[in-house]
């Protein structure tokens, strides 16, 4: 696979790891077989060196992939903590929207045991709101008007509405998955 990788990589005019590792290992193995034939010493011989270096390369590749797809299971995760829609308060009533469709300054109605959809501000109620997705923080934390929650934080026990300050790719817990992605 490294020679293929190499191959490919000469025949597009650029450079990879794939040639140092094919160059390397080919070096050596040619140098062992030739101090072979001359009747060199075993002193001088480094078969094994290009099996090492191999297997380290492949060990090495095969820990970034596992260490992708947990990041990529960790991004999901995050993914999911927020809700596809919302309802939000239009003349005083509750209208069911996409996430995708609030703007800023709309305000959104969360109940006891939903994910607050927005980042925004607490403009009526008083709640209990689990933000240990941003925090890390175990125990809720106590919120009342004039409050910031960030979005994908759980609502408790009380009911609460909050201003939109930040959607989209401006909340918070997206901010932390761009963040988590750029560490990939």
């Amino acid at each position: 696979r490294f020679y293929k990788g190499a191959w490919k990589a000469l025949k597009s005019r650029t450079g990879n790891m794939d040639i140092l590792v094919a160059l390397g290992t080919s070096a050596a193995f040619g140098m062992s077989v030739y101090y072979l034939f001359q009747g060199a010493g075993a002193h001088t011989l480094y078969f094994e060196s290009s099996a090492v270096v191999i297997t380290l390369v492949l060990l090495g590749k095969w820990l970034e992939t596992r260490a992708k797809q947990q990041t990529a299971a960790s991004i999901r995760a995050l993914s999911a903590l927020q809700p596809e829609t919302a309802r939000v308060l239009r003349q005083g009533s509750p209208v069911v929207v996409k996430v995708a469709d609030i703007v800023v300054g709309d305000v959104v109605a969360v109940s006891a045991g939903e994910r607050i959809p927005v980042d925004g501000e607490i403009t009526q109620g008083e709640s209990e709101v689990d933000e240990s997705l941003i925090t890390g923080e175990p125990l809720p934390v106590r919120k009342a008007v004039g409050d910031k929650v960030p979005g994908g934080a759980m609502n408790v026990d009380g009911y609460l509405e909050v201003r939109t300050l930040a959607v989209g790719g401006e909340t918070v817990l997206a901010r932390v998955i761009r963040m988590v992605e750029s560490a990939q």
